[in-house]
């Protein structure tokens, strides 16, 4: 399978979780809601998961092994770094340019984030689990 398209959706300045992303493989297959997620050294992937009733998160889609765990995490934090540096520059360019109309703009995308408080306290559940999952298998 190749990775044929890979898009960053949602990049955030404040906490920890600072992406969400889409996959597409062999233009055929699409895997969403991929996180980019700031851990205590460095950035890592947590693949979608969902709560189950007792409170422990279960991964619904998830690389099979390290290889291609590997692969797909440096596919899609290089690909967050380029979208982040890109909107950096844009973000530069607009203030530079056109000082006016960017509050303007800002003013017109307030309330544009749809990822709820609840989304937001279940993605912190979601990394504080992946973080202790990764500490556990690094002591094995």
């Amino acid at each position: 399978m190749q990775i044929t398209d890979i898009r960053v959706r949602s990049i955030r300045q404040e906490g920890r979780m600072k992406a969400i992303v889409s996959v597409t493989f062999d233009d055929s297959l699409a895997v969403h809601d991929i996180k980019v997620i700031e851990g205590q050294e460095k950035l890592f992937v947590a693949f979608p998961s969902r709560k189950t009733p007792d409170g422990e998160f279960k991964d619904i889609v998830h690389p099979i092994n390290t290889e291609t765990r590997s692969f797909l995490e440096s596919a899609i934090l290089t690909k967050y770094e380029e979208q982040k540096a890109e909107d950096a520059e844009n973000d530069r360019t607009h203030a530079v340019a056109a000082p006016v109309s960017k509050v303007a703009e800002t003013d017109l995308t307030v309330g544009v984030d749809t990822t709820s408080e609840v989304e937001e306290d279940e993605a912190t559940d979601e990394i504080e689990e992946v973080e202790t999952k990764k500490k556990t298998k690094e002591t094995e």
